[in-house]
């Protein structure tokens, strides 16, 4: 089959791929473990389902505007407002059908042939893929749980060129949990505006912070939104992963050739979606009362985790993450000729102990795999407990 150019260099996402298979297996009568699902295991708080369901009752459901219905883009405006002490402007706010839309609109707006993207490693699986259906070049820049998965200025100096146009910046991250500081943000706000390069701030899990209600959000550190993109939505915070509902937030000017770029493919979000996503934003007393919750949760399974490894499989390091919900291993002391990367291991260890975990070499980071652990606390400690179990009689490489 001949296939477009566009489509040449993409593979599937990792992350959906494992999700495929523990299906397939558990159809078989395995009793697997899925720890690599990327999304809340909580139900999505009922006042906000509620809404949703109300829209589809009173006939709300034809289409809407394509940057979402007015009062959405005002809740979001205002939510904006609120959390960083500074005035948004709901003509700014572009409604997606998921946060994986608003990026690609960014992407596929800003970049083109012969323009380079930067992208820390570890990543989040579909940035390059995004940037690459642009038509444009990912530029990988590696970084180590020493820097903490953390680029710095010095690294995206050493790695500008004229031809780099744009910085996506993850944080709290997908995969690692790892969160920008103030500072950090501040520094690298900077560089990018001395460079000219556009920043895409991917903020989907800023509000599952485990060191602060929220993490540090790019708005909080720049003035004008000149060459710069926030990518957030409802998936994470308020559990509505499959409702489909993002957005974007930039200058004016910018939103709308977004919305052009949305008009042709998806146009407007579900509308039921919308109407749900609006109870959320437009009741921050009740929302944010059910994310503080959630978030809580998270913060004492990561610190049951990471005892659960000390105890069972204290030869495997455990990077601690500050933020999102997912626990990053490193796990290329077990490679060998049987098993010589992150993907053949983790396919290895499904087969071996039923548990499910997503291999590094999806996120740029080989070494690594990925567990979610939004699953509860019996299945975290029984699936540290089969891999350990099962990682006992392997030789590992010093």
């Amino acid at each position: 089959m001949r296939l477009s150019e566009n489509v040449r260099q993409i593979e599937p996402s990792g992350t959906i791929a494992i999700a495929a298979l523990c299906r397939e297996l558990r159809a078989k009568g395995r009793d697997v473990i899925d720890l690599g699902v990327g999304e809340p295991d909580f139900r999505t708080p009922d006042f906000i389902a509620e809404a949703g369901i109300a829209s589809i009752q009173q006939g709300m459901t034809q289409y809407t505007p394509v940057p979402g219905i007015a009062p959405l883009r005002e809740a979001i405006a205002k939510h904006i407002t609120t959390t960083v002490g500074k005035p948004a402007d709901a003509a700014g706010v572009v409604v997606t059908s998921g946060a994986k839309q608003a990026l690609f609109n960014a992407c596929f707006t800003l970049f083109g042939p012969g323009d380079e993207v930067l992208i820390p490693a570890p990543y989040w699986t579909s940035y390059p893929a995004l940037v690459r259906l642009a038509r444009a070049q990912p530029k990988i820049l590696e970084t180590t749980s020493e820097q903490g998965f953390k680029v710095s200025v010095a690294a995206l100096e050493a790695a500008w060129s004229p031809s780099v146009r744009g910085l996506i910046i993850n944080s709290p991250s997908n995969p690692t949990g790892a969160v920008y500081t103030r500072d950090e943000l501040a520094a690298i706000a900077a560089w990018a505006a001395r460079r000219d390069v556009w920043i895409i701030s991917d903020e989907i899990y800023m509000r599952i912070c485990f060191n602060a209600a929220r993490a540090t959000s790019l708005l909080d550190v720049i003035d004008s939104l000149d060459r710069a993109v926030i990518i957030d939505g409802a998936s994470k915070a308020y559990a509505m992963t499959g409702w489909r509902l993002g957005y974007s937030y930039t200058s004016k000017p910018l939103a709308e050739q977004f919305s052009t770029v949305q008009s042709q493919i998806t146009s407007g979000a579900s509308s039921p979606a919308q109407y749900a996503a609006t109870a959320a934003y437009k009741d921050a007393a009740r929302a944010d009362g059910a994310v503080r919750a959630m978030a809580s949760v998270f913060s004492k399974r990561r610190d049951k985790v990471l005892e659960h490894f000390r105890e069972h499989a204290p030869e495997i390091y455990c990077f601690p993450p500050d933020g999102a919900f997912y626990v990053f291993i490193r796990i290329d002391n077990y490679f060998s000729p049987l098993v010589p990367d992150s993907a053949a291991f983790c396919h290895w260890l499904l087969e071996n102990t039923d548990v499910a975990l997503v291999p590094g070499s999806a996120f740029g980071a080989d070494q690594y795999a990925r567990i979610s652990i939004a699953a509860p606390n019996a299945a975290l400690e029984e699936a540290v407990r089969r891999m350990g179990t099962a990682l006992r009689g392997v030789e590992v490489r010093v």
